[in-house]
C-alpha cells in the first residue's frame, strides 16, 4: 500500500488547503487564500491546482492519486445528483455581505472535481472533523458525540449511536443557524437574525461590538468589564444550544475546536457547562466537554479520513504522523 496516495481538500471562506498521503502519513500541504472571482468554477479549479501542487512538493504524479476527500465549508446543494456548494462564506448571491465580489448561487464543486478524480468523498468540514476526532482524536470510536467549531462562524458534527448524521442533502449539523432570540437584531450572512451563529461568531460579534473577536476575548479574560459581560454573554448562547442539542440527541461528548475555544476554552467552559448542567438533569447529567484533540489540523485529517483505505488507520493511531503535517505545509499567494 505504500505505492497507494490519497489527497484531501480543506475549502473554508477564508483559506484552501491541499493535503497528499500515503500509508506512513501526510507527505505536503499547501494553502492559498480561497478564490472569490472568476467563473462558478474557480474554486473547484483551484482545489485541482493546489492538489498538484502539493503532489509537486511530494515528488509524486497527479495521476496517482487514488481518491480524494474535500472537508468543505456549506450549506451544500444537490445538482444533477452532485453535491454543490451554496456558501454564503464564498458565494455572493448567497450573502448579505458586501465584501463578495461574484455573482455565484453555487459552485459546481463535485462536478469539476470528478472531471480529474476517479473517486471523490464530500463532507461538511464539522462532519469531516468528527470522523477525524472518532477515527484518531479526543472521542476515538465514541458512539454519542458532537464536534462544535467556534470561531469566524459556528457549526456542527453529529454522532448519534456510532452513526455520522448527513440528512437529506448533508446538511446535518447547520445547527449554527438555529434561532435563539427574536429580540435580536444580529445579522447573520445567511440572512437570519438572532441565530446562534449571528450572536456568538467571531464575525458577528466583531461586526456588533466594533473590535475584532480576538480583542473582545483578549480584554475579556484579562478582566475589562463590558468586554467580559460580552464574552460571557455569548458562552451563554453558546451553552444554551448545547443544551438544545443534548436534549434532541441524547448526546454524551461536546468535542469543541474553533479559534475562540482553542485560545479561550479554559476559561469559558464553565459558563457553557453551567447553561447545560442547570437544565433537565436527566438528561444533561454526565454530559462532558472536551478540546479537540487535533486542533487547527481537524479538517485536513477528516477529509483524509473520508477516503482512508481502513488498513491504514491502525498504523496512523500508532505513529501519529499529523503532528508533523503543520511543519509540512506551504503557503502560496492569493491566485
Amino acid at each position: 500500500m505504500k505505492s497507494l496516495y490519497i489527497g484531501a481538500l480543506d475549502i473554508g471562506g477564508t483559506k484552501m488547503a491541499a493535503t497528499v498521503a500515503n500509508a506512513q502519513g501526510p507527505l505536503a500541504r499547501v494553502t492559498q487564500p480561497t478564490v472569490k472571482t472568476g467563473s462558478r468554477r474557480a474554486p473547484a479549479e483551484q482545489g485541482i491546482a493546489l492538489l498538484e501542487a502539493a503532489c509537486a512538493q511530494a515528488g509524486i504524479e497527479r495521476s496517482r492519486l487514488h481518491a480524494v476527500g474535500v472537508s468543505s465549508c456549506g450549506p451544500f446543494a444537490q445538482i444533477d445528483g452532485m453535491v454543490a456548494l451554496a456558501t454564503p462564506n464564498i458565494c455572493g448571491a448567497r450573502a448579505q455581505r458586501a465584501d463578495l465580489p461574484n455573482d455565484w448561487d453555487t459552485i459546481p464543486l463535485e462536478q469539476v472535481l470528478r472531471e480529474q478524480f476517479g473517486m471523490v468523498s464530500i463532507e461538511n468540514d464539522c462532519v469531516a472533523a468528527i470522523v477525524a476526532e472518532r477515527t484518531f482524536g479526543a472521542v476515538r470510536d465514541e458512539p454519542d458525540c458532537v464536534y462544535a467549531t467556534w470561531s469566524t462562524g459556528i457549526g456542527f458534527g453529529l454522532c448519534v449511536d456510532g452513526r455520522v448524521l448527513h440528512g437529506k442533502r448533508g446538511n446535518a449539523g447547520h445547527a449554527g443557524h438555529m434561532l435563539m432570540s427574536d429580540q435580536s437584531d444580529a445579522l447573520c450572512g445567511c440572512g437570519n437574525r438572532g441565530d446562534l451563529e449571528a450572536l456568538i461568531s467571531g464575525r458577528g460579534l466583531g461586526a456588533r461590538q466594533g473590535q475584532s473577536a480576538r480583542d473582545l476575548f483578549t480584554a475579556a479574560r484579562n478582566g475589562e468589564p463590558a468586554a467580559r459581560a460580552a464574552a460571557a454573554q455569548a458562552a451563554q448562547w453558546f451553552g444554551r444550544a448545547l443544551y438544545n442539542l443534548t436534549a434532541t440527541l441524547d448526546t454524551r461528548i461536546f468535542v469543541i475546536g474553533g479559534s475562540v475555544w482553542e485560545h479561550h476554552g479554559d476559561w469559558l467552559t464553565p459558563i457553557v457547562l453551567k447553561e447545560i448542567e442547570m437544565r433537565l438533569p436527566v438528561l444533561t447529567q454526565g454530559v462532558s466537554i472536551v478540546p479537540a484533540a487535533l486542533g487547527t489540523l481537524v479538517a485536513d485529517i477528516g477529509a483524509l479520513g473520508l477516503v482512508m483505505p481502513p488498513d491504514w488507520i491502525s498504523q496512523w493511531r500508532d505513529t501519529q504522523p499529523w503532528g508533523a503535517l503543520a511543519a509540512l505545509s506551504m503557503h502560496m499567494p492569493a491566485a
